[in-house]
């Protein structure tokens, strides 16, 4: 129990905090208990939602972060949730509604906290550009991680081994992704059709951006340690997280309005998830969790893909945020199981180099 509650005691301090200032916003802005009650309800609801629901980003997240040196792995922990804190959740919805009502965000943060079903209705009606932007995004990176051809680990065999072999095609997951956003374009109305359009280019340009920036970084790393410097590596994969963590919290920042439209009470219980995403993934890169369980990693690609699916289809179609989390959660599910079942038949020590069955 120490020993978990060692990547945990940092989660755990902020939601008390996060809890604390809940209690105070809930006596000041209802001044009854009950209120209070209900606000901190709110708080922890939303606080767990966001972390089963991201238990997939937490996988993949560790699978970047355990190439990356301890002080980038702090880094991200520390650094990276301010990020996530008060970027993705308090200024992010903020700059929604500024650019969408074309006011000032000082203007945006009274909109907030004095008219939140206005504010509600502007975020929501964003949500075509987010789906395209987003849904983009973590769609490239699924598809990054199985459209390499140098795999030689596959999960379900015949697909990976289809994909592995026709990534020797350039560029085939761009193609196969534009594809897709033309085609879910031609069943929107024009002028959300075009927004789609542009927010999904977005998306795929910004995943193109931060792999050339990753890849130049580590070819400076390369450099350096040919010349005999100590290099310290990690700029590189700490961008790529955060705007990966940030790809996955847009759904959730508009989905937290099904259960309040209050943007303090929003902000406070997605942050605590955002949190424990963390710790989750700083935990599974100490215990070599991804190592131990060889398809663990393959379950949380394909979910998401699956995510990213779901969100481009969003601009179309409702889809509930807890049939895209029952979906990644039976995939990751799923995998762990064939990673038991395998090492078990195999053994730890042929784990990580037999082909899957």
């Amino acid at each position: 129990m120490a020993t978990l509650l060692q990547f945990y005691k940092f989660s755990l301090a902020f939601t008390i905090f996060c809890l604390g200032l809940g209690a105070w916003y809930g006596m000041g802005s209802t001044g009854t208990l009950a209120g209070t009650a209900e606000i901190l309800w709110i708080i922890v609801v939303l606080s767990v939602l966001e972390i089963s629901l991201s238990f997939d980003n937490a996988v993949v997240n560790a699978s970047v972060l355990k190439e990356m040196d301890e002080v980038w792995q702090r880094r991200f922990l520390t650094w990276g949730i301010a990020f996530a804190v008060f970027g993705m959740r308090v200024v992010f919805p903020l700059a929604i509604v500024a650019i969408a009502a074309g006011i000032g965000p000082i203007q945006a943060l009274n909109l907030s906290l004095n008219d939140p079903l206005e504010y509600e209705r502007l975020v929501s009606s964003a949500h075509v550009g987010i789906a395209g932007f987003g849904g983009a995004f973590l769609a490239m990176v699924g598809l990054k991680f199985f459209f390499d051809e140098e795999k030689d680990v596959h999960w379900i065999r015949s697909v990976e081994q289809f994909l592995a072999r026709f990534s020797a095609l350039p560029a085939a997951e761009i193609a196969l992704l534009l594809l897709t956003l033309w085609g879910i374009s031609t069943i929107l109305p024009d002028e959300e059709a075009l927004t789609f359009l542009i927010a999904g280019i977005l998306g795929l340009v910004t995943f193109i951006a931060v792999e050339g920036i990753s890849h130049m970084l580590e070819m400076r790393d390369a450099a350096a340690k040919a010349a005999g410097a100590v290099v310290r590596s990690g700029l590189g994969g700490f961008l790529y997280l955060n705007i990966l963590d940030a790809s996955f919290s847009f759904d959730g920042v508009i989905g937290a309005f099904a259960l309040s439209n209050n943007m303090v009470v929003i902000a406070l219980g997605l942050s605590i998830g955002a949190m424990f995403v963390r710790s989750m993934t700083i935990h599974l890169v100490r215990k070599g969790t991804l190592a131990q369980y060889l398809y663990l990693e393959h379950g949380a690609f394909w979910a998401i893909i699956v995510l990213g699916g779901i969100m481009l289809a969003s601009a179309r179609f409702h889809i509930p945020e807890t049939i895209t989390g029952l979906i990644g959660a039976a995939l990751i599910g799923l995998s762990l199981w064939w990673s038991v079942r395998h090492q078990r038949k195999f053994g730890k020590e042929t784990a990580a180099t037999e082909p899957a069955e």
